[in-house]
């Protein structure tokens, strides 16, 4: 059974999802590629894992966490699941570009190299924001480009983990 919850964060709410006390899905509210929120999944603000959830993202937003330490259990197609894992080893402070990502996908798909744009798409469609870093991958001249939850969050988010000298996105 999924639980679900809404979460306050200085740049909107936030719907959270788990099932089996692993996080399934964070999202900021209407995002891109968000799936519909279920009349079945079951309403649990108190749930622990959303109690810590709340808590790693208050400490995020103050400028005290890094990384997150929460069981997930996100689904997706092979590629995409090879996509997020690299996304989790970006370091916070820094970013990588989409091309970057796929020459690295490369290694595991015989020495073929995905397409950016392959990669921009299982990137977009990350059920872990913020969780999984995707705000961390902007374009080939450091632009901010294909953000979910908007570029304005994007910005804020990398602004928020020190990242400087960004190029709006064309």
């Amino acid at each position: 059974m999924k639980r679900k919850c809404s979460i306050p964060t200085p740049l909107g709410n936030m719907d959270a999802v788990a099932e089996q006390g692993a996080l399934w899905g964070l999202w900021f509210a209407g995002q891109r590629y968000q799936p519909e929120i279920s009349v079945d999944w079951v309403e649990d603000p108190d749930h622990p894992l959303f109690a810590a959830l709340r808590g790693q993202l208050d400490a995020y937003f103050a400028g005290k966490l890094r990384a997150f330490d929460l069981p997930i259990a996100v689904e997706g197609t092979p590629f995409r699941m090879a996509v997020w894992a690299l996304l989790r080893n970006i370091p916070a402070g820094t970013t990588t570009t989409y091309g970057t990502l796929a020459v690295q996908l490369a290694g595991g798909r015989g020495g073929r190299v995905p397409s950016a744009q392959a990669v921009g798409g299982a990137v977009g469609h990350n059920p872990l924001t913020i969780i999984v870093p995707c705000h961390r991958v902007v374009g080939a001249n450091g632009s901010l480009t294909g953000y979910a939850g908007g570029l304005d969050r994007k910005a804020a988010l990398l602004a928020l983990e020190g990242v400087e000298n960004l190029r709006q996105g064309v």
